[in-house]
Formats: structure tokens, sequence, C-alpha cells
């Protein structure tokens, strides 16, 4: 284990102020500080490294400039898309510099803005998008306290004129003083409401692209983001060209303090708003290569390399990494011909070394020479924890995370450090489930590093692996510096090498390999095994192992964790392959190429290997024997590893991992163990082994916790593997404030090793001395079924199901229940083309394709769903294609929802949605086989449609309604059966569609304690499996198809006639009113119906929807007057008298003439209500053009009496009153204009607001719109920009880019 201060591993040091600063940024772990101070012409100079994480800050501190004096950040890229805008759309400033954006605001140019095509590309984004949540919540807080005050003083005057109001009227009786009161009350309401549902979406940002006849360059309008007046204009904004061509940045406002980088791609077309999705990536460039001339003990590791900035962090999906961002990640590292990459990103992975990603990582290290690192992960202390890319891909070096004293010390202020440097806790272990060792070497995992400016502050404390990966790349950026000045060739495979030969062992036993690799690593030793070993051919070694007779599955170790390959002696067939980079020359290199190997085994006892090899080009095959039966249980590890005979000094050339995990039997009759008296100190780890019985299918778990003062913090991580499958993984943070007890419970499989790893949290009671006792109990349970996951195939029949329990006596006690509807779709509309080759043209040269799928969704009510798309979900790294990226949106365009391998949860309001789905590779056959892709809808079912299934005891239940089955004992080595019915077809769920499929859950037992479930709800109990019912089609409607009862009254030459005229009204309804030539068409045939029908209402309300539909009319006042007459012919063909009567009457429903006339008249009533309403809206359309009421003589007598006019609208409207509700949301908005005349806007708006509310159709524009002038009017500006905002979101000009 590390000790002495070469290392930062000090017993009974103290801090003082350069140790303290010292410690916040580790240097002296690594030996970085001394190599520096030795070299300090080989502090990372002529070194460029790629940070692929969540994007860096270029004004962050530090992160300015190199030690040489040169630029530190040589570009900045958004590989992900998330701030991409369209900026298509072409405008030209008219002759006073203006330009209309895209989200409507008028733009003032700069004069001084060179762009001799005159051609402005525009668009733009709520700006909240670009931002992290924690900045849009402190924007949120303080935007809402300024909304605040200016809400407050509208509220304070509307109370006040109120307040007069009522002074001056003690008594209202008056009509038209009650209206005007509830007018005032309406708008104190309104007010104190819209405080209460204020929602900050965010105010929205315009951007503008031209071309200077030189570079694109590019603007933002941020006038909206900003406090003051005049502040944010376009024209004050300092025009950005692409980073890399300038290397200049800017910031939105004061307020946000927020960096932010133009890049322009496609012609001026796409613009790309680069802001970071995190603090993380430019804490990683810091830790990687800060330098602060003022305070040298705050430098990152390797302070003279430059660093290219991909952030592959999506800010769309919270920082989550996409397809679309690593790929164009590795395209922008081989294009600034980078020397490393440093990602301290990574996922959990089906399987090691494999997909898409991995593919195009090993074309990069192995074509061109990049040294690609990256973090094993934080999901320890159980082994195969590592994740992908990091842990699991061999071109890859994996970093765990490393702390030492004087860490622990300074940077997390503990009382008292532990006596020695240690692995964290929670850093990943290996090995892979395919037996590489996962992690390559440790480095120091925390920092107080660089952050963004947004966060007004210069630095922060972060640890994981995420820090020990750039600590461990700044280490390799001094090496390769040093390898450069002196004319050393670089390549990843020679750094391996020395990083791995040099390190300082962490812990002492072999199997800490497991957790550290092979240390933690030393820059002075690997640089000097550099120095020493430049001559030495510059080769990987490829392992591949198969056991002997077994084609398949190919693995990189020896990885024996079952009971059986435990007890028994092995074979194991191993090729060593070695690999050379792609222009290595065949007679120069690979010919010549000869190794004489010595082969030793670290435990020749248990792991036999041959003495010698001949290693041509072509690789050689030897044979391992590996038998453990002499081990005893527990952890094991071992190497058989090569050495250059010639040159052994240089350590081994290749290893072959052999870990074997030799777990314990359950020999007792009850199935429990017991491990008592565990002894824990901090940082120390328990890994107990055990074969879970055959029959089990979860554990339940006592811990007791004893001997200790103060509060003692464990992780308890449960492990295990099966094939083509995730770790299975169950893990828990248990925390004992004194000596007590906990109990647990999680699932397993029986048959397989069961991993249990406790661990003292590494930090946890450090300074007590005490030594905390941990006794466990585990008590294996399990019922055995024949059939794991049901499908009912929407026949009547039950499904049967054998119980067994073959552990002890088990309490069966079935529950099954359906909460979710899969849809399935297919695509409306496949779209394939090709990306531009700016940013999507692979380092071999192929163009990336896309293909935009297309789905068309509707919803009758309101529902929370889901995206489920078998063949990709929940892969990123274990997946042969590339990218995949889905949005749904409205018929307005607004998105909803977005995600990518891991769907998310959304709420959309009932209506109709597109969902698109953007999947990307550069083989056009792989995207060819996509176009019709099914993708399911899940939607969750509300609590009143979630089916609870029966349990019966007769194949016959279902049907009979009987023989219910509930719960019984089961007794071990007896089976019993029993049957799961499907649903009744009277509770699926409304609208459920043929071939849709109801998912859930069904169980079989309940653990012995902690859960009160009454067997309601299978998820909540300790092992659960999937159940489904397929949608059959729906019965037949027997009525369907049948004649009426009672004969037709009317003569055959009569329905003829009425046949004829039908057909001639559908004939006009379908022409089209687009060119002059049509609309005379329409004319002439219009005319004619009219001479034939003069009073039929149907024709006449078809010629009145004909008219309001029309929009392309040149005379406003003349096209509104032909509604009104046609509205009042439809109003004149209808006898309302008779109609009021009528409708004032109940018909029979038995009765069905009754019920065609009721129909009838039905349809003149509404027909009678939108001929006034549309009459309505045309007299105040006329009015508002001609700035005067419209009336009309009342009566020939009174023709000269100027004062004896008629309110045409106010006359209008009291007729629509006596036949629908005008506060309806179909009716309404005449209501609003009527109140909108007389004044009394408060009430008008609020009975906007209540049909907005209750319209559950996509919002409509037209509501909006009339709201912000009403706005407008009274003069309330904080509500106006509130709701010009809310327009941006709900009716966006375009959908956002992929």
């Amino acid at each position: 284990m590390p000790s002495g201060d070469d290392n930062g591993a000090l017993s009974n040091f103290k801090l003082n102020e350069s140790t303290f600063l010292a410690s916040l940024m580790p240097k002296k772990e690594i030996a970085a500080d001394r190599f520096v101070k030795e070299h300090p012409e080989y502090d990372g100079r002529g070194v460029v490294v790629a940070i692929f994480d969540s994007g860096v800050d270029p004004a962050a501190v530090g992160l300015v400039v190199t030690s040489d004096g040169k630029p530190k950040v040589l570009d900045v890229i958004d590989c992900t898309g998330s701030g991409d805008i369209d900026t298509s759309t072409i405008v030209k400033a008219d002759d006073s510099g203006c330009i209309s954006g895209t989200s409507g605001n008028s733009l003032v140019v700069n004069s001084s803005w060179k762009n001799p095509s005159g051609e402005w590309h525009v668009g733009c984004k709520l700006v909240y998008e670009l931002f992290t949540s924690t900045l849009t919540d402190r924007l949120k807080k303080e935007r809402k306290k300024k909304w605040d005050e200016k809400n407050q003083e509208a509220i304070s005057d509307a109370v006040k004129q109120l307040f007069d109001f009522d002074k001056r009227h003690t008594k209202v009786d008056d009509t038209k003083l009650k209206k005007k009161w509830e007018d005032l009350q309406s708008k104190v309401d309104l007010l104190r409401k819209q405080s209460d549902n204020y929602d900050d979406k965010g105010p929205i940002i315009d951007a503008v692209v031209w071309h200077d006849g030189e570079v694109w360059r590019a603007a933002l309008d941020t006038q909206n983001l900003e406090d003051e007046a005049g502040c944010g204009k376009l024209a004050n904004f300092v025009p950005l060209t692409n980073y890399r061509i300038e290397r200049k940045y800017g910031t939105f406002s004061k307020l946000d303090a927020c960096t932010v980088v133009l890049n322009v791609y496609n012609e001026g077309n796409v613009l790309s708003i680069v802001t970071d999705s995190s603090p993380h990536g430019t804490h990683v460039a810091g830790i990687t290569s800060a330098y602060n001339s003022k305070e040298p003990l705050l430098n990152g590791v390797a302070p003279g390399a430059q660093i290219v900035s991909c952030k592959i962090g999506d800010s769309r999906l919270g920082s989550m990494e996409t397809g679309t961002g690593l790929v164009r990640a590795l395209i922008a590292a081989v294009e600034h011909k980078c020397d490393l990459i440093n990602m301290s990103y990574g996922e959990p992975t089906l399987l090691p070394d494999y997909g898409r990603f991995v593919d195009l990582v090993n074309e990069v290290v192995n074509k061109h020479r990049l040294i690609f690192i990256s973090s094993a992960g934080n999901n320890g202390p159980a082994l195969s924890t590592v994740g992908a890319p990091g842990g699991t891909t061999s071109s890859i070096i994996g970093v765990g995370a490393y702390v030492s004293p004087a860490m622990a010390a300074g940077a997390h202020n503990l009382v008292e450090a532990p006596p020695e440097g240690l692995e964290y806790t929670w850093s990943s272990r290996g090995p892979t489930v395919d037996g590489d060792l996962g992690v390559s070497i440790s480095a120091a995992g925390g920092a107080m590093a660089p952050v963004p400016t947004w966060t007004l502050q210069r630095r922060m404390f972060m640890n994981g692996t995420s820090m020990s990966s750039p600590c461990a790349c700044g280490g390799v950026a001094l090496l390769v510096s040093a390898m450069k000045a002196e004319g050393i060739p670089v390549s990843p495979y020679n750094i391996r090498e020395a990083l791995e030969n040099t390190c300082i062992p962490i812990g002492g036993s072999p199997e800490d390999k497991l957790s550290a690799g092979q240390g933690l690593m030393q820059v002075d030793r690997a640089y000097e095994y550099i120095q020493k070993s430049q001559d030495a051919p510059c080769v990987s070694y490829q392992i591949k192992i198969n056991q002997s007779g077994k084609t398949i599955p190919t693995s990189r170790g020896i990885y024996l964790r079952e009971a059986d390959l435990c007890q028994q002696s092995t074979e194991w067939t191993v090729k060593v392959s070695p690999k050379f980079h792609e222009d290595a020359s065949n007679l120069d290199q690979l010919v010549p190429f000869e190794e004489c190997i010595q082969l030793r085994s670290t435990a020749e006892a248990v792991v036999k290997a041959p003495e010698y090899l001949l290693l041509t080009h072509n690789g050689r095959e030897f044979n391992i024997i590996v038998d453990p039966s002499t081990l005893g249980d527990g952890l094991h590890y071992f190497e058989v590893y090569g050495l250059d005979s010639k040159s052994p000094w240089r350590g081994p050339l290749f290893r072959i991992p052999v870990t074997i995990t030799k777990p314990q039997t359950v020999k007792s009759r009850h199935p429990v163990v017991l491990f008592q008296g565990m002894l824990f100190v901090p940082g120390h780890i328990e890994r107990k082994f055990v074969e879970v019985p055959i029959g089990a299918t979860w554990v339940e778990v006592s811990m007791k916790a004893s001997g200790f003062c103060t509060a003692r913090r464990f992780f308890i991580d449960s492990v295990q593997i099966s094939p083509l499958l995730r770790p299975i993984k169950w893990e828990s943070v248990a925390t004992f404030s004194s000596p007590s007890s906990k109990s647990f419970c999680f699932a397993v499989e029986g048959g397989r090793t069961m991993e249990l790893a406790i661990a003292q949290f590494w930090s946890s009671g450090v300074g007590s001395h005490d030594v905390t006792s941990v006794d466990f109990e585990v008590v294996f349970h399990g019922i055995s079924v024949n059939k794991e996951d049901i499908i009912l195939d929407g026949s009547e029949a039950p499904i049967r199901i054998d119980a067994e329990a073959l552990l002890s006596l088990e309490s069966l006690s079935p529950a099954a229940v359906l909460n979710k509807v899969r849809i399935p779709y297919r695509p409306v509309d496949a779209k394939l083309n090709t990306l531009s080759a700016e940013r999507d043209r692979l380092p071999s040269g192929k163009q990336t394709l896309a293909l935009v799928l297309t789905y068309k969704i509707k919803f009758e009510e309101g529902a929370e769903i889901k995206p489920h798309i078998p063949l990709l979900n929940n892969r990123i790294y274990d997946n042969k294609f590339e990218s995949q990226f889905y949005m749904i949106s409205d018929t307005n365009k607004r998105v909803y929802t977005m995600g990518d391998v891991y769907p998310d949860t959304a709420k959309l309001p009932k209506g109709e949605y597109t969902l698109q789905l953007y999947l990307r590779h550069d083989n056009v056959q792989y995207l060819e086989k996509m176009k019709q892709l099914v993708v399911f809808i899940e939607k969750n079912l509300d609590e009143k449609e979630v089916i609870h299934l029966s349990f019966y005891s007769q194949p016959d239940g279902p049907v009979m309604g009987n023989c219910n089955f509930s719960s019984s004992v089961l007794i071990p080595g007896a089976k019993e059966a029993f049957y799961v019915g499907p649903p009744a077809k009277e509770k699926l769920p409304k609208g459920a569609s043929s071939g849709s499929v109801l998912v859930g859950s069904i169980s079989y037992g309940k653990v012995s304690f902690g859960v009160n479930n009454d067997g309601k709800n299978p998820e909540k109990n300790p092992v659960s499996y999937s159940i489904s019912y397929i949608i059959p089609p729906a019965q037949v409607d027997e009525d369907k198809g049948q004649g009426s009862s009672s004969g037709c009254s009317k003569s055959v030459s009569e329905q003829l006639e009425e046949e004829v005229r039908d057909a001639k009204i559908r004939v006009l309804s379908n022409l089209k009113l687009t060119t002059d030539e049509e609309r005379s068409e329409w004319k002439k045939l219009s005319t004619k119906l009219k001479s034939e029908y003069p009073k039929y209402t149907p024709l006449l309300a078809k010629l009145l929807d004909a008219l309001v539909s029309q929009n392309n009319f040149q005379d406003k006042v003349h096209h509104y007057e032909e509604i009104i007459a046609a509205a009042n012919e439809v109003i004149e063909s209808i006898d309302s008298e008779q109609l009021a009567r009528y409708l004032s009457l109940k018909s029979d429903p038995e009765d069905e003439g009754a019920e065609k006339t009721k129909k009838k008249m039905e349809m003149n009533r509404d027909q009678l209500a939108e001929a006034l309403y549309q009459k309505g809206l045309a007299l105040a359309e006329i009015e508002s053009a001609k700035g005067e009421k419209v009336v009309e003589k009342e009566d020939a007598k009174a023709a000269t009496d100027s004062s004896s006019k008629l309110d045409l609208f106010e006359v209008n409207f009291k007729e629509l009153q006596k036949w629908v509700d005008v506060k309806s949301t179909r009716y309404g908005t005449l209501y609003i204009i009527r109140e909108r005349r007389k004044d009394r806007l408060g009430t008008a708006l609020k009975v906007l607001s209540d049909m907005i509310q209750e319209d559950g159709q996509p919002p409509k524009k037209k509501f909006y719109d009339l709201k912000l002038s009403m706005l407008e009017e009274i003069g309330w500006d904080h509500m106006v920009s509130y709701e010009k905002q809310w327009m941006n979101v709900l009716f966006p000009a375009s959908l956002p880019l992929f």
C-alpha cells in the first residue's frame, strides 16, 4: 500500500497552508508534482486533450491560458446538438436596419456589421433550454421576485380602484353598476390567481447569422433576459464566429453570468449555441490542465496542455450522454489532432467491449494513436460493477478512484485522516463479466477544481472516478509532453505498458487489483520506463480465451464464479495476438516481429501455463489449466503474465486475469447463512460468496451492528451474473446512529453465486477508533413457478401455473395487476438523408446518415405515457446503432417530451401528437431495415382503470365465476397448481384497440417483515414477474348493418331528389377556393344552388362556412358584410319559434321518428347558433375596421330620428344568448368581445382564462392573441411579458432540430 511523503499517504501529518492547498488539487499522489519540478518544460506543453464531458467554460479560472501563454481552450463544441437552432429562414433588413426574428420580435442590426449579401439568417430559442436546472432555478427565483413586485403593484392599484368604486357607490342595485363591480373584482382575482399559478418558462432569445465576406458570424438578442431597459439588444452584442477561429465567447446577461460560444454550421442554416450542461466538464478540464499563475498549488496536473471541449452531455436530457454526442466527439478529437481523450462518463452494459461506440474508439486508438482514458465508475464496492466504456473496453485505460490521507484531511476536511491511502468505497470494481481486470490503474479521485462562471464561484469540490480519470489523463499528458520534446514516438500501446508496469500497488493482496487495477500511477517512474523502452516494438497484445472444446463465448480473462466450475479443474485455450497500429510497415515491423515470451503464473498450484511462447505477428495459442478445487471459499485472484525473456525488466507485456469466487454452499435444512462477528474499520470490505440454493427467489437479510459510539455508514451490495444480462445488482446504504439492527430483502436467482459485499464507508468512524462488529443473517426463500413471464392471449382461457417451494414452507399468495397499456404504432412517414460532412463525417471518411420516422398518436383524454422501443431501449454503449432520439409534439409544434435510450414518462393532455424518432448510422442498409420500426406507446392506466386479475382453482373458473383461489401453504417437494384468469371484457380500458397489450406484474410470495401490501401491488413484493394480456378484436355490433324497422314515408322520386340535392352540396363543399378561377366557379355553383334550394338550411350553412374559411380577401369590410348576409339567410331559413317550442318538450327515446326529428331540430339549433356567432364576429370586425358601431334604423317611422338606432351587435348577441351558453369555449369569444366593447376587460379576461383552462384540445393561438391584446389595453406590462413568453412555448415557430 502506498506510504510516505511521496504519494500523499502521510501518517500523523499536520496541514499547513501549502499542504492544504496542494491537497485540494492532488498531484503528489501520482508523483506529478515531482516530475514537473524536475522537468518544468514537460508540463503538458505541446499536448492537446479532448474533454468528452458536459462542456467546458472557457472563462473559468485557470482555463484561459497555458503555462507558456498559449490559449488554453482550442475549441468548444456541442456534439449533442442540444443547442442547435434552425437558422435556415433568411430575411433582409428594411431601410431602417430592422429585420423580423422568428420569435416575432423586430430586431435592429448594427450598421457597422459587414454583410455583403444582405441576407440575415434568423432563428430563436427558449433560453432555459440552454441552461442547467441549477442555473434555471436560480434565475426563476430572481425573476419571480421581481415579477412579484410588479404584480403586487398591479394588485394594489386594482384593489384601490375597487375600494374607490365601493366608496362612490354604497348600494349597487343597478345592473350596469353590478357588472362594473364584477369587472373590477375580476381584475383583482386575476392578478392574485396569476401570482399563485406563475410558471416561468423563461425568455426567448433571437439569433441572427450572416456571412461577413470572410467567415460566418452570429449575434444574439437577449433583451428579454435583461433587467435594465435597452440592455441585451441585438446591435449591442459583440458578434462571434466559430470558436476555433477566433477563440472568443460571450455571456447572455449579467443576471445569469453564463458563458456562451457560437458555432455556425451548414452554410449558416444551423447555429449551435454552446453552454455547459453541468459544472462537471469544467471541473474535469481543470483537474487535467488548469493553470493559475498566482497559485501554482491549484494548478491542474498538466498546466501546459491545451484542451478541446467536446460536449457529450445533452442539455435536453439533464446532461445524459447520447450516441450522437459520443460519435461527433470522436470525429472532433481526430479532426483537432488531439493526443488524449478524457471521458468521465459511463453506464452499465450488457456486453463488455462491444457496440458501435467501442468499434469507433478502437479505430481512433489503433489508427489515429489517440490515448483514451476514462472513469471506471462509481458503483462499488461489489465486484463486476465497472461501467462502460471506461471499465469494459480493451482500448481504453479505465481509472479507479484513490484517496490519500492528505486528501482526506484537506479536501474532505476530516478531523482525523486515515493512516494510509485506499480506494474510495464507491469506486467500481472488476472484473468484467468476461474476466478482464476492468480497472487498469488508479489516481486521485477528488479535487477542488474550477467550475463555470454561472455557479457564481471559482472552484468546487467533487469526488468520483470522474475526478480520478482526468487526474490520470493529466499525468499521461506530462508523459506525452516529454516524449514529444525528446522525439520519442507516442503510442497508446507503449503509454499503457509504462503506466501499468510502474504503478505502486494499493492494498496488500492480489485481490486488491480488482479494486485498484495495477495500482496508483506514478508519472516519474512511467517516464523512466518510457525512456528505457523506447526502442521496444510498439505493440498491443490482444487476448482471446475460450474454454477448451467450446468456441463461444470468447472472453478476455478467466472468471470462475459459479460453484460447479470452482470445484473442478478446467482447461482454457488462450490466443495472444500482437496488434500494431494501422500504419505499421509489413516488411519493417510485422515480418521481423518475434518475441520469446516467458510465461509465469502467480500461483502454479492453481493456474498452470507453459513456460515459454515464441510469439510472431500472427499470434500464438497456448493452454492454461485452472484447478480451484483446493482453494477455500471466497475471492481469489491470480494472473498468468508474459515477460520478454530478453528484457524482463519491462515487466508483464500482457496479463491474463484469473478471478475465482468460490461460493459456500447452504448445507442446513433450513436455508440460512450466518456471518457473525465481522469486524469493520473505515474502508474495510467483507465479501461473502454464497451459492444461492436452487428454488430460492428472494432473500431476507438482517444486519446487526454494535461496538461503536459515533454513527456508522455501510454500503451493502449484492451481485449475481447471468449470461447476456447486465449484472443483477441490489444495493443499499445503511446508517446506524447507534448499535441496532436493520432488515432488507431482495430478489435472487437460484443456482447462481451471489456476492454479498458489506463495506464501512471509507470516512465513516474515522477518528473514533472503535471497531464495529457486524452480524449478518441471510435467509433464503423461494416459490418456483413453471411460467415466470405470463402472456394471456386474449381468449377466455386462463393460464395454468404450477408453484413449488423447494426450500421450506412458504405462503403462496398470488397477486397480479395490469396497470399499463402498450399501443403499437408503425410510422406514417420515413425520411432518410445524408448529414452534413461538417460534423458527421467519420474518421474513416464514411458519411453518417439519418433516418427520421414519424408516428401519429391521438389521446381522447390526458395520459401519462412513455415511448417503448424494444429493439433499442436501455442500451447506449452495447448497441450497434449509433444513436436514437425521439421527441413528441402537439399540432402547435410544442414539444412535450424528448428522450433517447432511457425514455421518460411524460404527462400529455388529450389531443393529437406527432412522435419523431431519429436514428443514425453510416450503413444505409441497416437504416432501410428500420423504416417500418414498431414503437409502443406505454400508457399508465388511471387508478380506476387498473385491473386486478383473479385466480381460480379450476379451468372453468373465469366463466363460471366460482372456484376462486386466494392463498395456500406450499410444502417443500409438493407442487400446487392454480389458474390466473384473463380480465373481464367490460374492465378493459376505454379506447384500447385490438393488438394493444395490457402489461403489469404478478407475484406469488410475501416477505415476512416490513411490507404491508395486502396482496394488491405485486411490484412491492420481493419478486415479481411480467404478465401481459393481448387485447382481442372488438366484439361485433349486432345492430350494425340492420335496416330500420319502420319504412320510409317518402316516395322514391322524393328520395332521389334529396339524394341529388345532397350530392350537389357535397360537390360544392369539396371545391377549393385558393385561386380566382376556383372562387369564380364556386360562386357560380353556389348561386345556382341557392336559386334551386333557397330556404334549405344545410346548404345555406355550408355557404356561410365557405365564406368564413376564406382568408385571401382584399376588401375586409365587404368580406364581413358578405358573411353577415350569409348568416342572415341561415337565420331566416329557420323557424325559431317552432324550434324553441320543440326544444322545450321532451321526446320519447324509443320513438324512432321522434329521435330523427330531435336530431334535425338540434342540428337546426346548432346551425342557428353558428350563424348568430359568425354574424356577431363579423359585426365586431367591421366595427374594428370602421372605428364605429354598426347600427340600423329601428323602423321606417323612426327613420328621421338619429337617436333611434339599434346596436346590431348587441341585438345579435342577445339572440344568441337565448340558444347557447355564451361563456362556453365554442361561443365565448363573442361574449369576450361584448364585455370588451363595454369596457369590462376584467370580466372579459376572466371568461377567456376559464375558456383556455377548460379547452382540453391543444391551445388555440387566437385565444392567446386575444388575451395579450386585452392585457396590453389594461396596461399590465408584466403580464404582457409573461404571456408573450408562454406564447413562445405554446406556439413555437418550428420544431427543434435533433
